[in-house]
């Protein structure tokens, strides 16, 4: 399929689809009880046509030689061009039309069930994510012609702030069978499709927060779940600030949703020096602009984990406001939904408090009000594992240490991780 032919196929299936767009909205005027049915074909229809007017863009293109993906498309196109025109003709025959000009709109009757009407979308959501997935494919062949290549290097990344790096690599992660009821509910506010769009872990310090955002972050990762992740530290330059933060979170974001390299790309054409702007506009441009860019089928995508450890570390109080009122943004985020995983001391608070984060977006859960029984038994677990350690290295005798003494140090621990860390480090 050459370029003009290839434009001519999507042409000829956008003029259908507006037919159908129309004859839709004329049946949503005279015909009340089909209405939710009516909506849904008119809606996918709709999204049709807006994925082949970008495909459309792109064949009217200097790369379109280059397009493999949506040069291949003939086939699909023809037998969407089919189905639509089929639908088409159910939605609008002959006698239809002259029923509309002897008695007027209300002698429509809407042809087809609940059932027929999923069938129908069903079909049509195979057409719309091959052609979505076309478009995602050649949008990134475009990207990287040779005149036109991306240079993610021109975003600077915060060094050692995201969890794998080589300054996290030997810090703790949760035991097995430790902290198993807050994993399952992060996990499951993780996949909820209604869920809020931050989950805030707070807790004294010593509680063990960023040991539990390194285990969330590799295990969201082991899933292919993680977008992108950052530790702060106060202290420790560039992650002990924001100024690289949100090009931090768009360069491992993009590693992982190529779509968004289509806006990250306009982006940094539009202002090279696009990282030293206000968080405000870094956030806009290089994250929120290519999530919304995306074209891919809703149905498909699971949400992308962000995990932001110790924002209360951030220097700035206001870049910390900053943060907050533009993470909020994010619940309406689509077709890529994010889940924004945020742990901090619990004074954080006051800024969870604002207007920008009260409307539902966020649901928390705070480390040392967790039931005592359920720390006692994280801890209890953390040192015999850690002792056991010991044991063994030092060959120490096999009862070493008595279990009244684990206990004794269960007791003075609860609920601070850190100290039975500090007990069995010295």
């Amino acid at each position: 399929m050459d370029g003009l032919s290839g434009a001519a196929s999507v042409i000829a299936v956008v003029d259908i689809s507006a037919k159908i767009v129309s004859l839709c909205f004329q049946y949503s005027t005279a015909v009340k009880d089909a209405k939710d049915d009516i909506e849904r074909v008119q809606r996918k229809v709709g999204d049709i046509t807006h994925v082949l007017e970008k495909i459309k863009q792109l064949l009217d293109g200097q790369d379109k030689a280059r397009l493999s993906t949506t040069q291949g498309l003939f086939s699909s196109l023809e037998q969407c061009r089919e189905e639509l025109k089929s639908l088409e003709a159910k939605l609008d025959p002959g006698k239809a039309r002259k029923t509309i000009s002897r008695f007027g709109f209300h002698a429509l009757k809407w042809p087809f069930t609940s059932k027929q009407v999923d069938k129908i979308v069903l079909n049509l959501e195979r057409y719309e994510q091959t052609f979505s997935s076309a478009l995602q494919v050649d949008q990134i062949v475009a990207i990287f012609s040779i005149d036109q290549k991306l240079d993610l290097a021109k975003l600077p990344v915060a060094i050692g702030a995201s969890f794998n790096s080589h300054n996290e690599e030997h810090n703790a992660r949760c035991l097995p069978n430790t902290r198993t009821e807050l994993l399952d509910e992060i996990t499951t506010w993780a996949n909820n499709k209604d869920g809020k769009s931050i989950f805030w872990l707070s807790g004294m310090a010593g509680t063990g927060k960023s040991t539990i955002a390194r285990t969330v972050a590799q295990s969201f990762a082991s899933r292919g779940q993680l977008g992108a992740s950052f530790f702060f530290k106060k202290g420790e330059g560039e992650r002990g600030n924001a100024s690289r933060f949100f090009t931090t979170i768009a360069t491992d974001l993009a590693a992982c949703e190529l779509g968004m390299l289509v806006g990250i790309k306009k982006a940094l054409d539009e202002d090279s020096a696009i990282s030293q702007r206000a968080l405000k506009h870094q956030f806009e441009k290089l994250i929120l602009q290519p999530l919304l860019g995306i074209q891919q089928a809703r149905s498909q995508v699971s949400a992308r984990v962000v995990v932001i450890d110790a924002l209360d570390e951030c220097e700035q109080e206001a870049d910390i406001r900053a943060i907050l009122k533009l993470l909020a943004q994010t619940k309406d985020i689509r077709p890529v939904p994010l889940r924004i995983v945020v742990t901090s001391r619990p004074e954080l608070h006051i800024r969870f408090g604002s207007k920008e984060m009260s409307n539902g977006t966020y649901q928390d859960l705070v480390l040392h009000e967790v039931l005592r029984s359920t720390i006692e038994h994280d801890i209890r677990l953390f040192l015999e594992h850690e002792l056991g350690i010991i044991r063994k290295e030092r060959m120490l005798a096999s009862d070493w240490p008595a279990q009244q003494h684990i206990l004794a140090l269960v007791e003075l621990a609860v609920p601070l991780f850190i100290y039975a860390a500090t007990v069995c480090r010295y």
